[in-house]
Parts: C-alpha cells; structure tokens; sequence
C-alpha cells in the first residue's frame, strides 16, 4: 500500500519520522508498505498523485486543498478535532476519513486536575496579586464535594470527568443525547445545558467545533452560571465568547478561568485577555506530548487500518454529516 506521509512544513518537533514510522510497523507487524514521507510542497506534489493513505494533520490538509489525489482511499488525521479542514463538502464519497480520537487522554487528565485545582485554590488570583505586590488571601473550601460539569463526553472530556472524581469532585457530562458514561455522575443532553450550568462550580469544555458548537458558551449562557464560578478551555476557543468571559471575570463574577485553546492562536500581544484579571492562558499544550503522540496515533492508525482492510467497523472513522 502506498502511504504518503506529509508532515507540518514548520514544526519539527511533531513531525513523525522514518524512525517512528519503521517502529510503529514493527510493533503492528505491518510489511510491504511504500512510505513516502514530506514537510514541502514538493514533496507533497509529487506523492499525492499515487498515494493510497494520506497521513497529516488537520492544517496540513488545509493547505493543501484542493488537490487531485485519484488513488486516495483514506486520510487519517492526527488530531481528534477537524474543524480546520470543515466544511466537508471537499470530502470525496470514496474517501474514509479518520482522526486519532484517544491519542490525547492521558495528559489531559493531568492538565485537568492542575486547572481544576488552580482555580479552586484562586490561583489566577494569585498571580494578579503577586505581580501588583498584593497581599491578598482568598479562603476556599476544599475541592471535594464541588460540581463540575464537562461540555463533551468523549476521550477529552471523560479524562476530564476522571480527574474529577479522583478529587471527589461531582460530575455532570453534556453531550448530544443523555446516555449514561461510565466516568460521569449524571449525563444530560445539550438541550438541559442551561439548567445544568446553573448548578455549576466549575464549567469546562471539551467538545469539538461544530456549527452547533460555534458560541455555545454565549454571554447569556456564561451568565447562567453561579456567582463565584470557573472556567476551563479545552476544546476549542471559539466554543466561547472571550469577551463575554472577560467582562464577567474583570467584574468578579466569576472567580477564575484557564484557557487552553483561544481566538486568534497564538494571541498577540496586547490582546484584551492577556491582562484580564483572574486569567490563566496556556500556549494549546493540554494534550500534546512529543514524545508519545507520534507513536500513539500511529498505533491507531494501524488498528484502524486493518479494521479497514478486514471489513469491519473502524473505530477512529469520522461521520462527515456530525464532523466527529
């Protein structure tokens, strides 16, 4: 099979290479592959025309659309989020698409409990403080026994709920349909989002992007939630009104916040969040890890791979109709 690998032209360090390519065949018992592999467009041209299997992440797709790729029967993605290459209206019929969904849980369950237990703490709060030479004390009760509700239920958000409950946090999860999840407390539907909120101590959101997703957290949804709430920024930074949450932590109506994922990435200098009191901005490093990722999403790459070739069900394909 010929596999074209193309890698981000400027980003080394999660570039996969021939190296971890050879390893990951090895360890799936994977033979008689061509592997081509690229980080130019070059390379990219002149792979593309005979390739099979496209390896690449989201943006890397991006860039490269539209292309003529008549042998192209699967692309996989390495990343679990596709809302850079949305709408799918260039997806050919023929083309199964697939992302590495479970790549990403591990770490974020560590990213979690440190902004979960940062923004019990007042930690943000004490940042503001330190860097205006305030002696300012803030006492909180312990996090145990406090209710977070996670905006997403899949890799990213169960990680989220299991950090949680290693905590004792209580847990609501939100997702399309309100099916019980073994890592939650209580599942309900997007559609009792609201009411949810309102019971909330800590939000934190860890959906996709979608249409539907786009602004979920509005102005009038951030003010559903209790006076002296936090929130964390998983997902993606659009999932939020940034300046709604600005306001509303500049006005002390919410206590805290840490923001993984923002609009625009990277944030420029002088932009309004940067110095918005009680803020906490991480650089998008939740759950990327390059040392690990590379060979984790490999791995899913070959078990979907030969799920694919078996004709049996793939557990990374992606639905174009929902975008996950």
């Amino acid at each position: 099979m010929r596999i074209h690998i193309q890698n981000p032209s400027a980003d080394d360090l999660f570039a996969i290479t021939p190296a971890q390519w050879d390893t990951a065949c090895a360890r799936a018992g994977e033979t008689g592959h061509h592997a081509s592999c690229a980080a130019d467009e070059t390379g990219f041209t002149a792979a593309i025309g005979a390739a099979e299997v496209l390896i690449a992440q989201p943006g890397t797709v991006r860039r490269f659309l539209p292309f003529a790729a008549p042998a192209l029967r699967l692309l996989f993605c390495t990343a679990a989020g596709l809302d850079a290459i949305m709408p799918f209206t260039w997806l050919p019929p023929r083309l199964v698409l697939v992302n590495n969904r479970g790549v990403h849980g591990t770490k974020m369950g560590d990213y979690a409990t440190m902004a979960l237990l940062m923004l019990n703490a007042r930690v943000p709060a004490y940042a503001d403080a330190q860097r205006h030479q305030q002696w300012t004390p803030h006492f909180v009760p312990p996090i145990g026994g406090r209710h977070v509700t996670v905006v997403g239920t899949g890799d990213v958000g169960s990680a989220v709920a299991r950090a949680a409950r290693r905590l004792g946090l209580r847990s609501t999860g939100v997702r399309t349909r309100a099916e019980p999840h073994a890592d939650f407390d209580r599942v309900v539907a997007v559609a009792d989002l609201d009411a949810a909120l309102a019971e909330s101590d800590f939000l934190v959101l860890a959906c996709p992007l979608l249409p539907a997703t786009r602004n979920l957290m509005n102005r009038d949804r951030l003010a559903l939630l209790p006076h002296g709430a936090a929130v964390v920024n998983v997902g993606r930074g659009a999932l939020l009104d940034q300046e709604a949450l600005a306001d509303l932590l500049a006005a002390g109506e919410l206590s805290g916040a840490v923001l993984d994922v923002v609009v625009p990435e990277p944030l420029p200098p002088g932009h309004r969040l940067w110095t918005t009191p009680n803020l906490f901005v991480t650089p998008h490093v939740s759950t990327d890890d390059p040392t690990s990722y590379n060979p984790a999403s490999l791995e899913i790459f070959f078990t979907n791979l030969q799920a694919w070739r078996e004709g049996r069900p793939m557990p990374n394909r992606v639905d174009p109709r929902r975008g996950y």
